[in-house]
């Protein structure tokens, strides 16, 4: 906004108006002048003004009046009261109606240049407000959610519908589908957009950290306990918390956290109080949950209330139309992050990613995109560009193919490509798990699971 500012000036007296215009002019600002309060309202209709600096006494209005109309019209516009006949009841009027500040004739000009200068870091601050929050919006919003299947476009009306409610939802999906993504959806959309929003992975910590990590704990609850420490539920009133990953959660934190839902009450380790909390909780996972109950690693009525809405995100492989759509999103990112000017990627780079089965989802492309992007001396993606290990394998992939081709249910089909593919990634890297996990573009825990799972030998 700067110092081209438009200010409005209405007072009655000619000396006044041309002291404070000069001196107002002078800084830099765009200053307009009346002398009455009708032909300041009828400005102000007319043109846009970002400051306003009124006598009180006016031969046809009375300031308070003129404060208040301008208020119900422009509440953007910052009101400043000038008066030779202040009292501390018109300046508690004043403020009540919504005036920035309040002046008592006589005044020096640098008591008036110091009151615009904080309004005007006042209406910056706001603006940058704002800007942070559309861009918050942008990146969190279904804004950056990309796909036109109707899989994803089924996904955004569930977002849409269950963001204005304090419904739990529990988000199911491969590795890499983008369920951190759809949790930052719901909240930013909610009514508890304004309130925190707070983020636990279940599957980075062990059981005895997990749940001082929920619940928090007391000074001397344990050793190392040197102080209190509020949990993530207490952190995040008022507000979301979100568990990913919340299938590793163990049986004894499930029961806890179960009578979180119940009750909305709980207590910190090694403490008596309970505490009592209005927290909107969001899950994910990995996982079946129906699976694990059958298995007796989770508690079933953990899941019915965890399960209240559920949110299936589809692997890429099973929308094949959003991986273009989805490069094009990556390489707009990427070249800007980089300061490269990328045009696209080659019509036979494009048919290969779609042929690709992608067993990291959109995680495994996004990092397709950024690695080439990286490296990338020319303007247009091509094939050489994509990683070797993605071009290098469709002869593995018709291998593998060939092996499934008999008629079998798809979820069995599903595993065994699983199950060659990861084997012969193995292989290429010659038992790395971690350069493996990369080119598949999952975690090495997820490895090590997949791996135990599908026995595949080593």
């Amino acid at each position: 906004m700067g110092n081209r500012l438009n200010i409005l000036l209405i007072d009655d007296e000619p000396l006044m108006r041309m002291t404070v215009q000069d001196a107002l002019e002078s800084e830099g600002y765009r200053v307009s002048v009346v002398e009455t309060g009708q032909k300041g309202l009828a400005l102000l209709r007319k043109d846009p003004f970002d400051i306003l600096i009124t006598d009180l006494k006016l031969p046809d209005l009375d300031g308070l009046q003129i404060l208040k109309e301008v208020k119900m019209t422009h509440p953007e516009i910052q009101v400043i009261l000038i008066t030779a006949y202040g009292s501390i009841d018109s300046a508690v009027t004043a403020m009540k109606e919504g005036a920035s500040d309040y002046l008592t004739k006589p005044f020096s000009m640098d008591e008036l240049l110091l009151i615009i200068q904080r309004l005007v870091r006042i209406k910056q601050l706001e603006e940058e407000n704002l800007r942070l929050k559309e861009k918050m919006e942008e990146r969190y919003g279904l804004e950056g959610l990309i796909g036109k299947s109707p899989q994803m476009q089924k996904i955004y009306d569930l977002i849409e519908t269950i963001s204005q409610t304090d419904t739990t939802v529990l988000i199911q999906g491969e590795s890499g589908t983008g369920k951190e993504m759809v949790a930052n959806a719901i909240h930013f959309r909610s009514l508890r957009k304004n309130g925190p929003f707070v983020k636990v992975n279940c599957s980075a910590l062990p059981e005895t950290l997990l749940e001082t990590e929920l619940f928090g704990h007391e000074k001397g609850a344990f050793t190392g306990a040197l102080r209190q420490r509020k949990g993530r539920f207490e952190l995040a009133h008022e507000g979301t918390l979100f568990l990913d990953e919340v299938g590793e959660v163990s049986p004894a934190v499930q029961v806890k956290l179960l009578r979180v839902l119940q009750e909305r009450q709980f207590e910190r380790v090694g403490g008596n109080e309970t505490i009592s909390v209005n927290v909107r909780l969001i899950c994910a996972t990995q996982k079946d949950l129906k699976e694990e109950i059958q298995k007796g690693s989770f508690r079933e009525d953990l899941y019915y209330r965890l399960n209240v809405v559920p949110i299936s995100l589809p692997p890429l492989r099973e929308r094949r139309e959003d991986i273009l759509l989805l490069t094009e999103h990556f390489i707009k990112k990427f070249s800007k992050k980089m300061g490269k000017e990328v045009s696209g990627i080659s019509e036979e780079a494009q048919n290969l990613l779609l042929k690709y089965p992608f067993p990291g989802n959109i995680r495994e492309l996004e990092n397709m995109i950024e690695r080439a992007i990286a490296l990338l001396k020319g303007r247009i993606i091509q094939v050489e560009d994509l990683p070797e290990e993605l071009y290098g394998q469709q002869p593995i992939i018709q291998e593998i193919c060939k092996k499934i081709q008999e008629p079998r249910p798809l979820a069995q089909a599903v595993n065994l490509f699983e199950k060659e593919y990861i084997q012969s990634i193995l292989q290429k890297t010659k038992g790395k798990k971690g350069q493996a996990a990369e080119i598949l573009g999952i975690s090495r825990k997820t490895l090590w699971e997949k791996i135990k799972e599908l026995e595949i030998e080593i």
